[in-house]
């Protein structure tokens, strides 16, 4: 069975080749934000013979195909993770590098309510926040 990536990819119309289905199926699998490095160190324990190469090119053309959203989290690497049309938002531990999504519902009325005051219709934005832990604090609520 096809990974959600592979399907979307088939789905557009990509011709999917053997690497490509591996990387796929790596970003599908990918439970944080990796960056082409990371895919390309999951893809290599499954098939040896993917090169940095072909990560960098499948990464570009599934960005391309608006399959992957691509994400600069302000530690200089691009960071990827699966296109959806379900809206969120990111906090990024500045220390770690650790990406959490979250979405609030407050916070999303505001920004419309702002671009309203303003004279817009807010059409579509992206919220991220870089934070430390507090003290004694690591544990997500």
């Amino acid at each position: 069975m096809p990974s959600r990536l592979e399907q979307l990819c088939i789905d557009k119309g990509l011709k999917m080749t053997e690497q490509r289905r591996v990387i796929a199926r790596v970003l599908s699998d990918s439970a944080d934000h990796p960056d082409v490095e990371a895919v390309h160190r999951r893809a290599s324990e499954i098939d040896a013979k993917i090169s940095i190469a072909t990560v960098y090119r499948t990464v570009r053309l599934f960005e391309e195909a608006n399959i992957l959203a691509r994400h600069d989290f302000g530690d200089g690497r691009a960071r990827y993770e699966e296109a959806t049309s379900d809206h969120h938002d990111h906090l990024i531990d500045v220390q770690t590098g650790r990406v959490i999504e979250f979405r609030n519902e407050e916070i999303e009325k505001l920004q419309r309510q702002e671009a309203e005051r303003l004279g817009y219709k807010l059409v579509g934005h992206r919220l991220e926040l870089f934070a430390v832990p507090l003290a004694g604090k690591t544990e997500l609520k």
